[in-house]
């Protein structure tokens, strides 16, 4: 099966477009407002718009309070709510419950440890992303964890890798983990928040051609 492909932290008809193109399976739209990729719920609901049919939307929230993440998905009417704070698996559950909006949670993965806590968010969320663990910003941020803590790891739920995915060395990333999907946002940008359609298209290329090899 082809690896799904999530580029994240689009801000503009632009680069949902260059997504689009260059064949990725998702977007990330941030509604995190801390964020150099923040946007507003009415720019969300313009993007989701202009997104091509099969290509799926993802909104990403930050320990977002109950009345807005209702408020998201009513006004921007996402596939995924990407979950990137500290949310509990007991709140993710009863977000769970209440929509039939697809949830993922993210996790920083600093050691063997923290792996472990991923059987934890069985039954709350539809998929995990590993990602890098937080610095200033919850995500983003450029770098990468050990991918080695993955290779026996048992995965319990579906899972994406994230954190520090560039052109460059996602072959190698897809190689060590076998990650059924990458996601990447600063790896495609020429500065923070600035998506580069260049490096849109040649980290999917790169994807792709894992893929066929």
């Amino acid at each position: 099966m082809p690896t799904q492909i999530k580029i994240c932290g689009l801000k503009d008809s632009a680069g949902v477009d260059a997504a689009a193109r260059a064949e990725a399976t998702h977007i990330g739209l941030n509604l995190y407002e801390k964020s150099p990729r923040y946007v507003s719920l009415e720019q969300a609901a313009a993007l989701r718009m202009q997104t091509p049919e099969q290509v799926k939307v993802v909104l990403l929230l930050v320990n977002a309070e109950p009345d807005f993440t209702a408020k998201a998905i009513e006004i921007v009417k996402p596939h995924v709510l990407q979950f990137h704070g500290n949310e509990t698996p007991e709140q993710l559950r009863i977000i769970k419950d209440a929509t039939s909006v697809e949830l993922w949670k993210a996790l920083g993965i600093k050691d063997a440890d923290t792996l472990k806590q991923s059987a934890h968010f069985v039954g709350a969320v539809d998929m995990l992303l590993f990602d890098a663990p937080a610095q200033a910003l919850p995500g983003g941020t450029g770098m990468r964890f050990d991918w080695s803590l993955l290779a026996d790891h048992r995965h319990e739920l579906p899972w994406a890798l994230a954190g520090g995915l560039t052109q460059a060395n996602v072959a190698d990333a897809l190689r060590q983990t076998r990650a059924p999907m990458v996601d990447t946002s600063s790896g495609v940008e020429s500065a923070p928040g600035i998506k580069d359609m260049d490096k849109i298209a040649q980290f999917c290329k790169a994807v792709r051609d894992y893929d066929n090899s």
